[in-house]
């Protein structure tokens, strides 16, 4: 059925449709929140150094929709589209969460940029004419390829919706609306996994469920059905049926599913405050926690090279937005279910993983933030998705502000007629409860102390529930109340009922014992160890190969095929062992062992991805140098010189622990992070350990498990997702 101009506009001012059912917690509509510390020095720098200066700095970022049939075509990647939505829901979160006037004259120019870019007919992607939704474009690879046109559709959505809802502006409303009356019309009589790609372009029943919220438009919801019936017969997973019958996240189809799948996910939240189906919320349930069980990382990172495995101990590399994707998702299962523990992940996620996957000063973001191992700029890592005039574009670097804009979705949240406080730290929050304005003041170190103290400011006396956030892990938490001590049990929000005034306190002291989380697997042997909700990290140089900035991660590999990019590799022992892969366009590498000659390694292959092992005895005992060298060269039979770089052996010894030690470790703040350890291992040397999100800058290899003797562990359960024991005295 085609729509018309005229619909098209009454859908942008149509009423938006109330929920049948309504979240157990609700988001603080444009808050006002002011936050202090390292993390906010951090936030400052994103906006400084990365959200204002990259529309000029990347003019293709618009310009790719500009001229999508100019000859000669843009090269692009069959994600291109998704730059710009990206970018706005990213800046539009960060502006929701700081307020920041020059940000949010950058931003509105860009989505002026966008409304004027867009077709009459409503599409936004970067393809020519004859390509739109497709599925496949011939300037995609340089030769033609697929196209992720759909999944580009559904970020410009989620942008445009979440810059309208916080400005008011409609042109963004109505251009939301325009592509999601295109994608009706288009695919009214074909299916969105016919166009290919299934797995990103499905993700657009959370845009059409988000659409029907704010416009009320029937064909919004029936479109999101739609797709949802697609999951159990093609595509990227079976979501809906397979989560009811119990299927783990990673047991999906396609023999582990992929990151994109959570946006998919998201959508069954929606529709089920939409719809009012059990069977929505039951299977969203289901999947949040399969994730949290097989496929979170002690960092909070989510999935091992960009796909879940069911081993959350998995060494494969933890892409950004991942961990950006399962950050959404928590906020929508927290809205879900009112679960403490549920933000108590949110905190884990923020005040590691994405603190660490961002740049000290915010100028740059990581593409990989694993648990052992190196970071370095997503520019460098996956250096195969620049484009003229977009230099400074991926998927990641676009996406990755999100993770600390996102902190307005859950800091503070609406509880029925009250509030409910879940981010710690030296902050300012103000809201509505009880008919009257209402100011939250944070005083405290918090994560670097556990002693927080609240300051409850009522423009007037007013009656209200507060709701305090204990977390699972604080098993020994003292609360007070204007002084007089009231009971707390971890893993639970704590509600505090009164008629407040000003100059009410609350006062919590955290349990900040070390805790720890015994690995398996791939980390059997080790532990990691946290202090509150931080991580901590050893920086050990020569743990880890270090790379030069030509090589790029693919899935567990490192791979270049530029001539003279070199990998080295510092280990002790009488021998060394390269795992790789082979493949039908692989070349061959150079081999040196303490600087001389020893082999030339060819890594061709017919079987793409067959294992391949090489490595070298009688070394002797001592400290050696390994250096793997692309050579640019290759078999004649080969397609192209591509050389790569899996596990090597052994691994450097890492010091050992013990427990109890690190009860007597003398803890230091630092006004860069949250802090550094120190403390003694088994062999009595002093050593030094940083909080996750400061470790390993410069370069500097570091590891987070390592051995750690007589460390209590704790298996995973939803009241203990964090699978973390303190010592039993």
């Amino acid at each position: 059925m085609f729509f018309t101009a005229s619909l098209i506009l009454m859908s942008a001012l149509s009423a938006p449709a109330s929920y049948k059912v309504s979240p157990a917690l609700e988001l603080v509509h444009r808050p006002q929140i002011k936050l202090s510390g390292p993390i906010a020095k951090q936030i400052h720098g994103v906006i400084e150094n990365w959200l204002l200066p990259l529309p000029e700095r990347n003019p293709a970022i618009l310009g790719m929709f500009q001229d999508r049939d100019k000859k000669p075509l843009r090269n692009l990647l069959a994600w291109s589209g998704e730059f710009a939505g990206k970018y706005l829901t990213s800046g539009t979160e960060v502006y929701r969460l700081t307020h920041d006037l020059k940000l949010k004259e950058t931003l509105q120019k860009f989505v002026d940029g966008m409304v004027a870019r867009q077709d009459p007919d409503g599409y936004f992607g970067p393809f020519p004419k004859a390509n739109h939704l497709t599925g496949w474009a011939p300037n995609t690879w340089g030769t033609g390829g697929e196209t992720w046109d759909v999944w580009g559709h559904y970020h410009a959505i989620v942008g445009l919706l979440h810059w309208f809802e916080e400005t008011g502006d409609r042109k963004a409303l109505i251009m939301a609306c325009k592509i999601g009356d295109l994608l009706c019309r288009f695919f009214a009589d074909r299916t969105i996994a016919s166009t290919g790609s299934p797995e990103m372009n499905q993700a657009i029943v959370h845009g059409f469920a988000m659409l029907y919220r704010k416009t009320g438009e029937r064909r919004f919801l029936q479109g999101a059905e739609q797709v949802v019936d697609e999951f159990s017969s093609e595509g990227a997973g079976n979501y809906l049926q397979g989560a009811l019958a119990g299927k783990e996240f990673y047991q999906m189809p396609n023999a582990g599913p992929r990151w994109e799948s959570l946006h998919s996910i998201m959508g069954l939240a929606e529709l089920y405050w939409e719809t009012g189906k059990p069977e929505y919320r039951r299977a969203f349930e289901h999947l949040y926690w399969s994730i949290a069980k097989t496929d979170r990382h002690s960092n909070g990172g989510f999935s091992s090279g960009e796909q879940a495995h069911g081993d959350p101990y998995r060494p494969g590399a933890i892409e950004t937005c991942c961990t950006i994707a399962w950050t959404a998702m928590g906020v929508a299962m927290l809205r879900m279910t009112g679960d403490s523990r549920v933000a108590d992940e949110l905190e884990l996620s923020t005040l590691n993983q994405i603190v660490a996957l961002h740049a000290p000063d915010g100028s740059w973001c990581t593409y990989n933030t694993p648990m052992d191992g190196v970071r370095v700029p997503s520019t460098e890592d996956i250096a195969f998705q620049i484009r003229p005039g977009s230099e400074g574009l991926n998927c990641c670097s676009v996406n990755a502000a999100r993770g600390f804009g996102m902190i307005s979705d859950w800091a503070l949240m609406k509880k029925g007629d009250g509030l409910a406080l879940n981010w710690y730290g030296p902050s300012t929050f103000v809201s509505h409860a009880g008919g009257v304005e209402v100011n939250l003041l944070e005083e405290t170190r918090y994560p670097q102390e556990g002693h927080v103290v609240v300051h409850i400011e009522p423009a007037k006396p007013a009656t209200f529930p507060l709701y305090v956030r204990i977390p699972h892990w604080s098993e020994q938490t003292t609360v007070t109340l204007n002084g007089r001590r009231v009971a707390a049990a971890p893993g639970a929000y704590l509600k505090l009922e009164r008629t407040w005034k000003s100059g009410d306190k609350i006062t919590l002291d955290l349990d900040m014992r070390p805790r720890f989380w015994v690995g398996q697997r791939e980390c059997l042997g080790k532990a990691s160890v946290y202090r509150g909700p931080i991580l901590f990290a050893l920086d050990a140089p020569g743990s880890v190969p270090s790379f030069s900035k030509e090589w790029e991660t693919s899935g567990d590999l490192r791979v270049t095929k530029s001539a003279g990019a070199a990998m080295e590799y510092k280990f002790e022992g009488d021998f060394v062992r390269l795992h790789a892969q082979l493949f039908d366009d692989a070349g061959v590498a150079e081999v040196k062992i303490d600087g001389k000659p020893v082999d030339t390694v060819d890594l061709y292959g017919p079987e793409r991805g067959k294992p391949f092992q090489w490595e070298r005895k009688g070394l002797g005992p001592g400290r050696h140098t390994l250096v793997i060298t692309a050579s640019g060269k290759k078999q004649e039979v080969s397609k192209n010189v591509w050389i790569n770089v899996g596990k090597i052996e052994p691994a450097p010894a890492p010091p050992r622990f013990s427990a109890e030690d690190f009860s007597q470790a003398t803890f230091k703040s630092s006004g860069d992070g949250v802090g550094s350890w120190e403390v003694n291992d088994l062999s009595g040397n002093r050593l030094v350990l940083r909080d996750y999100g400061s470790a390993g800058r410069n370069r500097v290899p570091y590891i987070t498990w390592f051995p750690v003797e007589h460390a209590p562990s704790a298996p995973f359960s939803q009241g203990k997702p964090s699978r973390t024991a303190h010592l039993s005295h």
